[in-house]
């Protein structure tokens, strides 16, 4: 007996299934073809802000923060100058009732009193000011002034200038700290100022380091936001980590995708499904977790020394699949 002929409707089956993989093959290439638009438009936006952002920094802080600086460091050093006394304290001996008596004798004689990174002076008109030194890898770095107002040993004290950068939260701290606790708020502000000196010292040593591995690098004013693209690979590697607080110097989150360039020899094109698969981005955990762990030229030179083997193993686990 002959083989029996499918029904007509097995055929129609079989053909329609044909199609439906065809349109998906189509869609998930449309979907990378899509997704690869969508990041370069979002990566030249948020260039132009940036560059309007450090245009902006530029601008604000070329004049009127250096002459203030300036004239803040000329007042901070004739006060150095005629002090009476100077006195080192421990953490421990630095409270509230220290501060007191220096706003006690702010009104009476100029006086200086010196705190591991910060300097506090007794200036004249009642006023106190903070001299905060900063350091990255245990050399100098900036200084930075703040100048708090106490009108009467019984009112509260204000900040009345600083030389901070404009874009840390120092009325934020001066609202919920300063007339409540303003140890906390003296410190708060040192270590929000150091982590921000950390984080930028940070990425100005990744640059000088490795510049010419790095294609495009943007960053928050505060350096809270960080990204970066390695493109001296098989792969274009993109690197985004966040800070949650001002105050850490490791990053809470990173994420490190490595993108397969399509002219890549290593990349299957066993069929146009495969190719759109092998086109959408794959985690670097590794390298994520450098980041977490390691300041970020210490992860830098990690990731980039075992990026060629987590990507062999990736591509020959791709290539079995």
């Amino acid at each position: 007996m002959g083989s029996r002929a499918s029904p007509p409707h097995d055929y129609l089956h079989m053909h329609v299934e044909q199609l439906r993989r065809r349109h998906q093959s189509l869609s998930e290439l449309t979907y990378a073809r899509d997704e690869d638009a969508k990041l370069e438009t979002t990566r030249a936006r948020l260039s132009n802000i940036l560059k309007r952002h450090e245009d902006l920094k530029e601008r604000l802080s070329r004049d009127s923060d250096k002459l203030i600086f300036e004239r803040l460091q000329k007042e901070f050093e004739a006060a150095r100058a005629a002090q009476t006394e100077e006195i080192s304290i421990d953490d421990d001996e630095w409270n509230d009732g220290l501060l007191a008596t220096i706003r006690e004798k702010v009104h009476m004689e100029a006086d200086r009193k010196v705190m591991a990174n910060q300097v506090i002076y007794c200036l004249d008109g009642a006023r106190i000011g903070i001299q905060y030194e900063t350091f990255f890898a245990g050399e100098p770095c900036e200084i930075f002034h703040c100048v708090l107002e106490s009108k009467s040993f019984l009112e509260k004290m204000t900040v009345i200038e600083h030389t901070l950068p404009f874009f840390l939260p120092i009325r934020e701290l001066e609202s919920d700290l300063l007339s409540s606790n303003a140890i906390k708020f003296i410190d708060h502000l040192e270590e929000i100022l150091q982590a921000y000196i950390d984080r930028r010292e940070q990425v100005r040593l990744i640059k000088e380091l490795y510049g010419n591995q790095i294609g495009e690098l943007f960053h928050s004013l505060p350096y809270n936001v960080i990204e970066f693209v390695l493109e001296d690979f098989e792969c274009k590697v993109t690197v985004s980590i966040r800070y949650s607080d001002l105050l850490q110097t490791l990053p809470s989150l990173a994420r490190v995708l490595a993108w397969p360039l399509r002219s890549s020899r290593r990349i299957s094109t066993r069929s146009s499904s495969a190719s759109a698969v092998q086109s959408v981005p794959f985690r670097l955990s590794y390298a994520e977790e450098a980041l977490k762990t390691l300041c970020l030229p210490e992860a830098y030179a990690d990731i980039v020394l075992d990026l060629p083997h987590a990507l062999k193993r990736i591509f020959s686990s791709q290539d079995s699949d």
